[in-house]
């Protein structure tokens, strides 16, 4: 779920990497899981940081793209952030561009995620191609 949607579940405690915590605050751990389902197709490897901070205005992920690049990525309202060239780690000498969306900072570090991407845009559109045809029958 992204940060523009809205939840029609209950409200209550949920778990995330083996910690509980309140859903009824917005909690940036929870964008951070909604990214990582969202394109772990795409990359080698994506989860939450287990050593940096994690909280409801900010959330680290570990990402390591198809190319075998490590980044550590902050997440927070006002977008993501490369803020290391390695897992856990936050470099405050780093200048780099605020993205606001995982999609846009992906694209602009991995080819291997366009690729991925472009691919798998292909076959969902490949596959609605397919339904239609079958409606149409």
């Amino acid at each position: 779920m992204t940060s523009q949607e809205t939840s029609s579940e209950p409200h209550g405690s949920v778990e995330v990497e083996g910690e509980e915590w309140d859903a009824d605050v917005k909690d940036m751990r929870c964008e951070a899981e909604a990214i990582i389902n969202d394109v772990m197709f795409a990359v080698r490897s994506m989860r939450l940081s287990r050593r940096l901070p994690n909280a409801d205005h900010v959330a680290y992920l570990n990402i390591e793209t198809k190319e075998g690049a490590r980044y550590c990525v902050q997440l927070s309202d006002t977008g993501l952030k490369i803020v290391a060239y390695s897992f856990d780690e936050v470099n405050e000498m780093l200048e780099t561009k605020c993205h606001e969306t995982i999609y846009s900072l992906l694209d602009s570090v991995s080819p291997a995620y366009r690729q991925a991407f472009g691919t798998a845009l292909l076959h969902r559109l490949e596959a609605l191609q397919q339904q239609q045809q079958e409606v149409d029958l």
